[in-house]
């Protein structure tokens, strides 16, 4: 019997990706790949929807820095019923945002069932800074590192935390043209470069699941809301898909702590990407493996790294429509030429030692 046919949905963060670019955009994506492939491996970016998400329950969500690492080999991923999750509130958040955030904990405790140690503040302001980079894509820094590091250490050790939820206090003065054009549909998300930050120094650091929630003022109604946006626009806090997510999200394991079922890169079948976003340490990794590449042409990024320009071995599509049916012809073993109405004839190929004889 085969293995389960496994997918990666990659959407890279802060580069203004049309689909996948706001909050759970591409979270239709992701339901639609879940029915087609065993299992989903995704990052928060694409299921991460602030109050909105759905339960998917073969999809793993697996932060950028670990997903990075899994792609590379050296991490696996272990699958759990429930992980424990540690809470941190930085200290930067007002009062009664910071009230907000917990009751947020409170209510995915008592609706969702579920399991949340008790919470950190950091001993001293995040101080998270929001930058725009001359290609377009957002990041960002934190003043303290530090601060977020002995939170996290202190529910780890005190507290038992196997996951970790962060909500950092962000800029309110965000440029009003850059946020006026991502509310519209249009630009790039000017907090994501900078949540991948945090994340991805949590995952490097302890090696356990970490999710980013930003704490920021509701924002003035717009009319001119673009759906694709309009996730974000819903209430207080961006908490609870965090929380969802990181309830399942897989645990991390290195290689001498192998089991059976756990899951690493060389059982990977196909990998989706924007096409114009290859450069990726997780992609690049999966192009050295018998990886089938599926590249989507219509979800334009701020980006021009397509597979042609890496030399990568890519299929591709023009949206991800089509890219599902690929996945459902690669799964069966089927050959995606077999189903279009013209099929080239075979070619003789000549081998070296008849040209020789020939001559």
């Amino acid at each position: 019997m085969s293995h389960p046919y496994t997918a990666v949905l990659i959407v890279p963060t802060g580069i203004g990706a049309a689909i996948g670019g706001y909050a759970g955009d591409a979270l239709p994506v992701a339901r639609a790949i879940a029915q087609v492939a065993d299992i989903l491996i995704t990052h928060p970016n694409v299921l991460n929807g602030a109050q909105l998400y759905w339960p998917l329950p073969n999809a793993y969500y697996v932060e950028g820095f670990g997903l990075d690492k899994f792609a590379a080999g050296d991490w696996g991923l272990r699958l759990v019923r429930q992980n424990r999750i540690g809470l941190i509130l930085d200290a930067a958040i007002e009062p009664e945002l910071q009230l907000r955030h917990l009751q947020a904990a409170d209510a995915a405790r008592a609706t969702l069932g579920l399991d949340l140690t008790e919470y950190v503040l950091t001993d001293a302001p995040l101080g998270v800074e929001l930058r725009i980079a001359p290609s377009g894509a957002s990041w960002g820094t934190i003043q303290r590192p530090d601060s977020l590091l002995r939170a996290a250490e202190a529910l780890i050790t005190k507290a038992g935390a196997e996951a970790i939820a962060v909500v950092a206090r962000f800029p309110d003065n965000i440029d009003s043209n850059l946020l006026q054009n991502y509310r519209q549909g249009q630009g790039v998300d000017p907090l994501a470069g900078a949540e991948a930050v945090i994340s991805h120094l949590l995952v490097r650091q302890f090696g356990i699941p970490c999710a980013h929630a930003p704490a920021l003022a509701p924002s003035p109604v717009e009319p001119n809301l673009s759906p694709r946006a309009a996730a974000e626009e819903l209430g207080y806090t961006f908490l609870p898909c965090v929380l969802a997510g990181l309830s399942r999200a897989p645990q991390f394991i290195m290689d001498g702590d192998r089991l059976s079922s756990d899951l690493w890169a060389t059982q990977v079948d196909a990998v989706i990407i924007p096409a114009t976003a290859c450069g990726g340490s997780a992609l690049l990794s999966f192009s050295q493996l018998p990886t089938q590449i599926i590249a989507v042409a219509d979800n334009h990024t701020q980006m021009q790294v397509t597979p042609e320009h890496l030399g990568i071995k890519a299929l591709r599509v023009n949206s991800y429509l089509e890219a599902l049916g690929i996945l459902v012809a690669h799964r069966a073993g089927i050959n995606p030429a077999a189903l279009q109405a013209t099929i080239p004839p075979l070619r003789c190929l000549s081998s070296t030692t008849s040209e020789q004889t020939a001559s």
